[in-house]
């Protein structure tokens, strides 16, 4: 990972207290900026009926609902965070869809995931990988490879230095390392990163956000590189 991007300072004790706090109104002030993004990324992974997908960083639970949508009955949606009040809160999601009985969460770190290898047929991740500092961004990614099958596919939904360096991504990379606690996500080199993993691109798209690019990028578990 090159030394291009900003480092991730806080704890994790910190982050987990963090979305703790936010878990409760996070949909109030992010949940409708990011929605479209999120929904863009589940698109493009393509999800199958019968298919057996993670999501690592689900939050409030917007995408998981989508997810056991899509894998329909004979499908199943894993879902890992950090924040033991946002897994609650996801819960009501779900249960308010009718759709608890397709998905099953875990408070735990993306680090270590507790998965046997090569379990799933997909994986997604929105606006979560630039959550880690800089040297735990491959070992999330090794994760990522261990537990998906062969050829399995990985969406990533992530704020991007890939995109054109102006003004806002400047102002926004000022405010990540003056306040941290408040602006936690920093853009990173997303197609970069993952192709560093080992990943195969088979889609990378930017698009702007308040004038931030945000990269959604699929890729396959394959040590092929395009």
């Amino acid at each position: 990972m090159p030394n291009r991007i900003s480092r991730v300072t806080r704890s994790k004790e910190s982050t987990r207290a963090s979305y703790n706090r936010m878990s409760r109104f996070y949909d109030l002030l992010a949940g409708s900026s990011e929605r479209k993004f999120v929904e863009s990324g589940i698109e493009k992974l393509g999800i199958k009926e019968d298919e057996k997908v993670l999501e690592i960083g689900f939050g409030t639970g917007h995408a998981l609902v989508s997810l056991a949508q899509a894998v329909g009955e004979k499908g199943k949606v894993y879902g890992i965070d950090i924040s033991d009040e946002m897994l609650t809160v996801a819960r009501k999601k779900l249960k308010k869809a009718g759709l608890s009985d397709r998905v099953e969460l875990t408070h735990d770190d993306a680090l270590h995931l507790p998965y046997s290898s090569r379990s799933f047929d997909a994986l997604f991740m929105a606006f979560t990988l630039e959550l880690f500092d800089t040297p735990q961004i491959p070992s999330v990614l090794t994760e990522c490879h261990r537990v998906l099958k062969s050829g399995g596919r990985i969406c990533v939904v992530a704020i991007s230095k890939e995109g054109k360096d102006n003004l806002m991504m400047r102002l926004y990379e000022w405010a990540h390392r003056c306040f941290p606690a408040y602006v936690d996500c920093r853009p990173i080199y997303l197609r970069e990163t993952l192709e560093d993993a080992g990943f195969r691109i088979l889609d990378c798209e930017i698009i702007t956000m308040w004038g931030l690019p945000v990269g959604i990028l699929l890729g396959a578990n394959q040590s092929k590189r395009c």
